[in-house]
């Protein structure tokens, strides 16, 4: 049995919209998120001509450590040229993995397990609260896009541990 944060689970990532995002065409552009473990790699459907998309798309990356930052990156698609990046962030799963592994007690539907708030490290906008959704540990996230001149995209975070680390 391991412990401590070398455990490894399933991150379940539902993306759900993007908020003022950089034009990459001439009026607007094709976004789609893609999140990044290591060598491991998921990514959104592209939505077309829209810098305000609601994907509402659940992605899973498999984690061997979560110590290990989730890379997000957003791209406008183009057809005969390699994708624009449209901005970049990334994510520590660590304080959702703790408070996943907490003993949940008595605690109902949203009720805050935890807050973690902007600082000098992490892309948040504002507050992302821990908190229990359908019986469920989830982190709710809005990232603030860098390396481009405007841009966030809104998350929710679920941490599932593997079987194997009872």
């Amino acid at each position: 049995m391991r412990d401590g944060p070398r455990r490894e689970g399933s991150l379940k990532v539902r993306v759900i919209r993007g908020r003022n995002l950089a034009i990459r065409d001439i009026r607007s552009s094709d976004p789609y998120v893609t999140l990044s473990w290591r060598n491991k790699r998921v990514k959104t459907k592209v939505m077309k001509k829209n810098v305000n998309p609601e994907w509402n798309e659940d992605l899973t990356l498999f984690v061997q450590d979560p110590s290990i930052n989730i890379k997000l990156e957003v791209f406008d698609k183009d057809t005969f040229t390699p994708d624009d990046p449209m901005g970049n962030a990334e994510i520590d799963i660590k304080p959702l993995v703790e408070a996943g592994r907490k003993e949940l007690g008595t605690l109902m539907n949203n009720d805050i397990i935890r807050i973690v708030s902007p600082n000098l490290r992490n892309y948040l906008v504002g507050d992302s609260k821990i908190h229990i959704y359908n019986g469920k540990v989830v982190q709710d996230m809005i990232l603030r896009l860098k390396d481009v001149e405007c841009g966030e995209v809104e998350l929710r975070l679920e941490w599932v541990n593997n079987m194997r680390d009872r």
